[in-house]
Formats: structure tokens, sequence, C-alpha cells
């Protein structure tokens, strides 16, 4: 792969816990609109990776470009170099971390108005716009707990996405999917692909995997095993 087409580039990425490696030598180029599964048994170091690349778990060794963003080992990101990070990554949890307290809608203008200093009323536009996008526009009004598993997958992929990073990291994003939505998951992944965007997901999913991964990474013990 051409690295002018990298959106990712991972080279020789370790993560400790304590004294203990949890991920170490983790080498990989993704493309822009390309999709790609990490899979592995439980402790395997598929979430590390997907923290470290996201800023939340320091990088022992190695190094990670995001879209020209170089991190490097040492400590986590802080400041305009944070800010720069959460511009081009954003992040889908396992249990979404919505906010409770705020509305489907909210959840989404949240970082536009107090980050990214938008106009309320333009952030609200946006946000309307992704949540219709992701065939949840009819539930902006809704608090998370109002929300049936799938919707609130697709508005925490829609705050995710509202900053307008070319990378999306998902972790095992259909825990709390049925294999209906789960196929409907994989559609609206495949389309943001489509539309340029670049995912990696950590799951332990095969189907899932398979019905939306362009390529699948086998993770064990920290490394990529195939």
């Amino acid at each position: 792969m051409a690295a002018g087409m990298s959106v990712l580039t991972v080279r020789d990425l370790e993560v400790r816990r304590g004294a203990r490696s949890v991920v170490r030598g983790v080498s990989l180029d993704v493309a822009r609109g390309e999709i790609v599964a990490v899979m592995g048994a439980s402790g395997a170091g598929k979430t590390s990776v997907l923290r470290a690349l996201a800023g939340l778990d320091p990088i022992a060794a190695g190094s990670v470009a995001v879209d020209g963003l170089q991190l490097s080992a040492g400590p986590l990101p802080r400041g305009e170099a944070l800010r720069e990070l959460h511009r081009r990554v954003g992040m889908v949890f396992q249990f979404h971390h919505l906010f409770e307290h705020l509305t489907a809608l909210h959840n989404v203008w949240l970082a536009l108005v107090h980050v990214q200093r938008q106009p309320q009323r333009e952030a609200e536009r946006k946000a309307r716009e992704l949540l219709d996008h992701l065939g949840v526009g009819a539930r902006a009004d809704a608090v998370p707990r109002e929300l049936s598993g799938g919707e609130a997958q697709r508005v925490a992929i829609a705050r995710a996405l509202a900053v307008g990073p070319p990378l999306l990291l998902m972790d095992e994003p259909t825990a709390s999917l049925d294999p209906a939505r789960r196929g409907e998951l994989a559609t609206t992944l495949r389309q943001l692909a489509s539309e340029g965007r670049t995912l990696v997901i950590a799951t332990h999913d095969e189907e899932f995997a398979g019905a939306c991964a362009h390529r699948v990474l086998i993770m064990d013990e920290g490394r990529v095993a195939r």
C-alpha cells in the first residue's frame, strides 16, 4: 500500500499495563475507505490497540500516524496535540457512554459547540443531519434510557462522526445487538466506508466481521498473529 493512501500507519506499537506488555510489535497500514476488523480472544489486546490510537492509553514504544498527525512513545497527548488527535479520531465505546441526562441530539452537537466553538444552531443542524443519515432522526429528542441498543449505537456513531474525523474506532460494536441489528450496523459501516471514512473495529463477532470488514487481523497475546 502506498504511504500516501494510508489514513492510519502503526509501527511496532507497544502498550503496557504496569510492567506487562499487553500489546507489542503491532504494525499496520489502513487506507482511506477501508474497514479493518481486529479479532482475537478476550485479553488478546484488541481494545488496548484502539485505546492507544485514540490517545486514551500511552504508547510505550513504536509510533502511530493518523492522517498526518504523529504520535510517539511517551505521555498521553495533551493540549493542542490532543485536540488535533480528536479532530482525526472518533471512538465508539462498547457501552456507548452517552450522557444519560441529554437527548440524542444534544449528545451529538455537544462537542461541536464546546470543543469546536460552532454556533449552536449550526451544530444542531449538523447533528440532525447525522442522526437522519444514520436512521435515527426520529429519536433526536429521546434520552439514552429511551433508546434501544441499536438506536443508542447509532447515536454514539453520530456523536463520534460529528467533528468529521477521518478515522473511526469501534470497540465490540455488536455486543448489545441482536442478529438483525448486527446486519443493519454492518450495512451502515460499509456505507460510511464508501463515503471515505476509515474504520478499525475490535470485535469477537466473526459473522459481523465477515459482513463488513475488507480485512481481518487476528491478535493473540498482544501480537498480530495473522
